[in-house]
């Protein structure tokens, strides 16, 4: 797996190459915003992490330029802990931050759990992956959305995730902590505002005001419904 990491600090470099090669990842270290985005545009990458205050160009501006080009997973570290920065990260189109100071085996477990959801895992079993709904036909291994015959490409990683999950339990009810557990994959260390950022986001590229899909259920979660409208709640 090849790792793009953007971060001005080159001891928190040195210690994520040696965990990378513990783990068999070839990363490949920048330090400023602008090289980042060259080296991007250059190569072949499974995932970009990426410093938030970077030299020349910074980690948000960096996230957002990538995400306009690319769906690759991308995992902010940032040492700004407040509610609004993590939620700007995320909107930007950040899959997952890490706060700094962090532990490298929590981000290694980030890691792991973003890139086995993006890339496919079981080839030989599409069939077996393809849901139909509706409205809906969403293929996990060619990571594949069709809305009304009409394939969706804007999708990051982890909107496709929850998209998948939603569809392959209708009308299901999950609280915030559910689909952390379930769809990040590990337990999570940052607020549970992630699903809101997330949610939001996929709500603005699928439905509309009066056909939403994804409903919210006042003090407990969401759930995806095909059948409900607005005018209906």
């Amino acid at each position: 797996m090849r790792i793009l990491v953007v971060e001005d600090n080159e001891s928190v470099c040195s210690m994520l190459e040696m965990f990378f090669m513990k783990e068999g990842y070839e990363g490949v270290f920048v330090h400023n915003g602008q090289d980042g985005f060259e080296h991007f545009n250059k190569g072949h990458w499974d995932l970009i992490i990426l410093d938030w205050m970077l030299p020349i160009m910074d980690g948000v501006t960096l996230c957002r330029k990538i995400r306009e080009l690319s769906q690759v997973p991308i995992i902010m570290l940032t040492a700004k802990d407040s509610d609004s920065d993590q939620v700007l990260g995320l909107e930007m189109g950040a899959d997952d931050y890490v706060t700094k100071p962090f532990s490298p085996l929590a981000l290694m477990a980030r890691i792991k759990a973003v890139t086995r959801r993006f890339h496919s895992d079981a080839p030989g079993k599409a069939e077996e992956n393809v849901i139909t709904s509706q409205y809906f036909k969403i293929n996990k291994d060619s990571r594949e959305v069709f809305f009304n015959g009409k394939q969706l490409t804007s999708l990051t990683p982890k909107e496709f995730d929850l998209l998948y999950y939603f569809i392959k339990n209708p009308k299901q009810v999950f609280t915030r902590e559910q689909l952390l557990d379930r769809v990040w994959g590990y337990q999570f260390y940052g607020d549970e505002r992630t699903v809101d950022v997330h949610i939001k986001r996929l709500r603005k590229k699928i439905g509309t005001a009066q056909q939403p899909f994804i409903q919210t259920v006042w003090g407990i979660g969401y759930k995806f419904d095909e059948t409900v409208t607005e005018d209906e709640n």
